[in-house]
């Protein structure tokens, strides 16, 4: 599909927002004042920053209430839900570290869940798409939540569970791709299959439906060479994960934890940028795409 930068920044900030909230919502770390205020801030402005980046991929963003009404069978309604409500309850949960320096802890565990949910929510909005076989597997969710987590560590401060949970990350990373480049291929579908002509023998594409540009091929056609996409992944997992992991063995201090962030930060928004540019939209079948 065509990485639209909007759902790169929604995916990326809002995965590490929603991961701090989690972190400060299990008391992780326990502060209190203008601290307090400053990892609340920071939270929710990511947390917020990306909700907010995408709308702006919605072709009627004045419609966005409507996706509230279908929770029952939308996932993207779902996590509008666990979004809002994740906000909702950890405001009271900061107003409470911040002015009054009390922990009400019972507000701070439902935020935490909440928080998990709106990034699992997220995920399965790709997962549950079998026309993206790359994206229908059981790894989509895990990397969204190993990256959430691991993210969420890291802004929290908390040195040693963000090295195991950026190890964990950077494992189901690599096999995430692994798996997701033989997605297409095993899940069966082809020329045949996308057509609907298997049954009387092997089909191929005489020529392209048309020889100009066109709305599916804009929204679901993009295609990564392969040499540019080994390249991607190499800097992506790098920043994302040795260079984060290499600082905090060093130098698990402020300016190191500083860097490891922005690092880990760029890194995730190579991964998420790859995610969508990568995704093989059965449509491309038609074209001779895939």
């Amino acid at each position: 599909m065509h990485p639209a930068p909007s759902v790169i920044v929604f995916t990326t900030l809002s995965g590490l927002g929603f991961g701090l909230l989690l972190f400060l919502g299990l008391g992780m770390p326990d502060v209190t004042g203008w601290v307090a205020f400053v990892f609340f801030a920071i939270a929710y402005a990511l947390a917020v920053g990306g909700l907010l980046a995408s709308t702006f991929h919605l072709g009627h963003p004045e419609r966005a209430l409507k996706a509230f009404t279908q929770w029952r069978s939308s996932w993207l309604s779902r996590e509008g839900w666990c979004a809002v409500i994740a906000l909702l309850v950890m405001a009271p949960y900061g107003a409470g570290l911040v002015f009054m320096g009390e922990s009400y802890s019972i507000l701070g565990l439902i935020g935490a869940l909440f928080s998990l949910l709106t990034v699992f929510t997220t995920s399965m909005i790709y997962t549950q798409l079998k026309t993206i076989p790359r994206w229908n597997m059981k790894l989509t969710p895990a990397m969204f939540l190993s990256f959430s987590l691991a993210g969420g560590a890291l802004l929290s401060g908390q040195i040693k569970a963000a090295m195991v949970l950026l190890a964990v990350a950077a494992v189901v990373q690599v096999v995430y791709w692994k798996q997701g480049d033989q997605a297409l291929a095993a899940s069966g579908t082809d020329m045949g299959t996308a057509t609907g002509l298997g049954s009387i023998g092997e089909v191929r594409a005489f020529e392209p439906p048309h020889t100009g540009t066109n709305y599916l091929l804009r929204e679901f056609v993009h295609v990564v060479g392969r040499k540019h996409a080994a390249k991607l992944r190499i800097i992506a997992f790098t920043l994302a994960f040795v260079v984060p992991l290499l600082l905090l063995y060093a130098s698990p201090h402020h300016l190191g934890a500083l860097i490891a962030v922005l690092s880990h930060l760029v890194g995730i928004a190579v991964s998420r940028w790859l995610f969508f540019a990568q995704a093989e939209h059965v449509v491309g079948l038609y074209y001779g795409k895939r």
